[in-house]
């Protein structure tokens, strides 16, 4: 009797140990994108204050996307009733982000850009699961398309000190409840995969 309970044991040990691999094999590899959310020229002149800060911390993220082979892409807001109208300089990404004509480039009507948009098809084209989050505004789309990646499937990860919005303090509260992570901290990760 005391050998079948043994056997027993180790029989249980052996199965929760297979179940265990298979859970470990099944969970895919990181393989993030850096989504930079509509830093358009006609929305900077409504964010707060620290443009410049964020703007630094947003060329940073972009460094570590491309020195790590993340894939960069660029979400647009346009709304044909109220624009910005495609086209136009008010259209366009604040002149000193690091972003290029290469980088892929959505073009939202709603405030998550997965909504009615290519980026879920973009991003598998990329072979991603993963994305970090960086733009304005914090509150509205950044927002937005952050728990918008959940219904897609993607981990998200908000970006602390990379977003913008209407007031810091609003800023601050998003960071907060989305457990935003540094800029260091992405960098950390990205030199990791």
């Amino acid at each position: 009797m005391k050998n079948l309970m043994t056997l027993i044991v180790l029989l249980c040990l052996a199965l929760t140990s297979i179940a265990q691999e298979k859970k470990t094999e099944a969970k895919p590899a990181m393989k993030p994108a850096l989504l930079v959310i509509d830093m358009q020229n006609d929305f900077m002149p409504y964010m707060s204050d620290e443009q410049k800060t964020t703007l630094e911390m947003i060329n940073w993220a972009i460094m570590i996307a491309r020195k790590n082979n993340i894939p960069v892409i660029r979400v647009y807001n346009y709304n044909p009733d109220f624009g910005p109208k495609q086209g136009t300089e008010g259209f366009e990404f604040e002149k000193s982000l690091q972003v290029r004509d290469d980088d892929p480039k959505i073009i939202k009507n709603y405030p998550d850009g997965f909504a009615k948009t290519n980026l879920d098809e973009t991003l598998k084209k990329l072979g991603c699961n993963t994305v970090f989050l960086c733009g304005l505004s914090a509150t509205g789309c950044v927002l937005a398309t952050f728990f918008g990646a959940y219904s897609f499937d993607y981990q998200p990860f908000m970006l602390k000190g990379a977003i913008l919005s209407q007031d810091h303090k609003l800023t601050d509260s998003v960071e907060e409840i989305t457990d935003a992570i540094s800029i260091e901290t992405f960098g950390f990760m990205a030199a990791r995969l």
